[in-house]
């Protein structure tokens, strides 16, 4: 089980004028989610002009992750079985059975790297050869030991060392250069995340940082034009993904989530991790209300015996436990960000999304630390979507439909096992993104 020169396998770019059926997989900590959408051409819709598709969802199934700690694989029959589980449910419902998915990555400690690649010019001009040079160049130098790339993304091309040169090819001069934007995550993390796929006779597609595709999904192109910061708050997890000029400029996560506040609550009221969880999406809040000190909520007692009567706190307690739990997450998020381009964007919000995210008082919370304008991100332009997944718990398994009308951004390799879209069409279409990004 090896990634292709320390690479995560690259999708096939989806036409945008052709109609597709994708399956997505997101594998966190507290639920396993399979998506399977129509991708049907449409013209670009006002709030999300960047998308060549409208998204049709044709089949959901979602059942609650068993084997994984902090987004990895900790026990892979059990994940296994969880991942044929909501992929039965899925294809029952859409009526398809898959071949292959997209799968999603909140683990693995997920990093950005910057790299400005030079090569000289063969001829007096830029060429096709010079920029599949630099790119490849550019792929090698992201490669380390115990790393793997999930994504490789030209930031921008440069001549002679002029910036913002939006379409080189044609053009003068002695040195052609790109800026690449590389995202990996730990070898380990991901190949885990792989094999457990492939034992249920899935193809992995590609493999994608989960807050990438989350800002996918939830934020407006003026949001991702402007500045944003998409904070993925998951059971096991929190990554972030940073978004400036439309582009995705940066990626960080780590351990912390949900989980962590649940077992709190279960330590702090002496109470089980399944009632801790069930008083927490019930009454969690992080806002102190006037009348919280009275307000009662009843916690079930430890032990099987019926004779023992159930404890009572105040929401106040609640709020005394949870608060400075996430305040930590938030100072962590908010001590990361200042370490990005995110803090050179004063304009810029940030948009919290998935399950963690729901707790009551978050948005203002994560407004006073973070000092920005913040607000719940959920999935937009997804039709048949069902109620249950429309909200921010979703954004990564809705992202990751839209992932495909993205994946032309991306670099990769020729390889000899599957017919890319490689040299000129590539080229051509970063070269047209570019152009109307700078």
């Amino acid at each position: 089980m090896k990634f292709d020169a320390g690479h995560t396998p690259k999708m096939k770019p989806v036409s945008p004028r052709r109609s597709a059926i994708v399956a997505a997989l997101d594998i966190g900590t507290s639920k396993i989610v399979c998506t399977i959408a129509r991708l049907k051409p449409q013209s670009p819709q006002e709030v999300l002009r960047r998308r060549s598709h409208g998204v049709e969802i044709l089949g959901v199934g979602h059942t609650e992750a068993r084997g994984i700690k902090s987004g990895a694989v900790v026990n892979l029959t059990e994940v296994e079985e969880a991942l044929r589980h909501a992929v039965d449910i899925a294809e029952r419902e859409a009526s398809v059975q898959l071949e292959s998915v997209v799968v999603s990555l909140s683990s693995g400690r997920p990093a950005s790297e910057f790299y400005a690649v030079k090569v000289n010019v063969a001829g007096s001009s830029v060429t096709d050869g010079d920029i599949a040079r630099a790119l490849a160049a550019g792929c090698h130098h992201s490669v380390r030991s115990g790393r793997v790339v999930l994504h490789s993304l030209p930031m921008g091309f440069s001549l002679d060392g002029v910036r913002g040169v939006g379409e080189p090819r044609g053009m003068l001069a002695r040195e052609f250069g790109v800026d690449m934007h590389v995202v990996t995550a730990d070898v380990a993390a991901a190949r885990n995340i792989m094999l457990a796929v492939e034992r249920c006779h899935l193809e992995l597609e590609t493999m994608v940082a989960a807050p990438y595709v989350a800002g996918l999904s939830v934020l407006a192109d003026d949001e991702a034009d402007i500045g944003a910061a998409l904070i993925d708050l998951g059971a096991g997890t929190t990554t972030t993904a940073v978004f400036s000029g439309g582009r995705f400029v940066h990626a960080d996560g780590f351990a912390l989530g949900g989980n962590h506040i649940t077992s709190d609550l279960a330590r702090g009221l002496n109470a089980r991790i399944s009632d801790a969880e069930r008083i927490k999406t019930l009454h969690g809040s992080v806002l102190a209300g006037g009348s919280d000190e009275r307000d009662m909520i009843t916690v079930p007692s430890v032990g099987d015996d019926e004779r023992e009567p159930p404890q009572f706190v105040s929401r106040a307690s609640l709020v005394r436990i949870i608060k400075p739990r996430v305040e930590e997450i938030l100072e962590m998020v908010r001590d990361r960000l200042a370490a990005s381009p995110f803090a050179a964007e004063p304009r810029a919000r940030a948009v919290l999304t998935g399950g963690a995210s729901q707790l009551t008082g978050l948005p203002e919370l994560a407004s006073r630390i973070l000092n920005r304008p913040v607000r719940i991100g959920r999935p937009l332009g997804i039709s048949g979507l069902p109620e249950a997944a429309k909200g921010p718990a979703f954004a990564v398994a809705a992202g990751l439909l839209v992932y495909p009308q993205v994946a032309h951004l991306e670099h990769f390799e020729p390889r000899k096992t599957r017919q890319l879209m490689t040299g000129t069409g590539y080229i051509a279409r970063v070269g047209r993104w570019l152009r109307e990004s700078f």
